[in-house]
């Protein structure tokens, strides 16, 4: 299943906040993304058909193997591209909202080449 940018946005939202709360419902990913409830249960029924979250019993989110390793991916991809414009002074606000757009539109083996060398170049 193709995976447009919502749905990245939703995996990576469970991810952050299963990080940093331990346990995720769909409210919680509503106010993260400032998003209706009726969005993220919409969402929520998409990426589990598509295999990559769960929703247990207590209503509780859990990403799959995939939804985990799609939502690393993007995660990390956002956090690259913030810290890359904020160090060429972008400001903070300004570089979570511009790195949200790029994580989307470049392709994971660019995205890879581009982060393996910044990493050679500043060893």
């Amino acid at each position: 299943m193709k995976l447009h940018a919502s749905g990245e946005d939703y995996l990576e939202a469970i991810l952050v906040l299963h990080k940093k709360m331990g346990m995720v419902r769909s409210v919680d990913v509503a106010r993260h993304l400032e998003v209706t409830k009726p969005s993220v249960c919409h969402a929520v029924v998409t990426l589990r058909d598509g295999g990559f979250l769960t929703m247990d019993s207590d209503y509780f989110l859990h990403l799959t193997d995939v939804g985990r390793e799609v939502a690393e991916q993007i995660y990390e991809k956002h956090r690259f591209f913030t810290d890359r414009l904020i160090e060429a002074g972008v400001d903070p606000e300004t570089a979570e909202r511009d790195a949200c757009r790029m994580e989307h539109v470049i392709s994971q083996e660019s995205f890879e080449h581009l982060r393996d060398a910044y990493k050679t170049k500043n060893e």
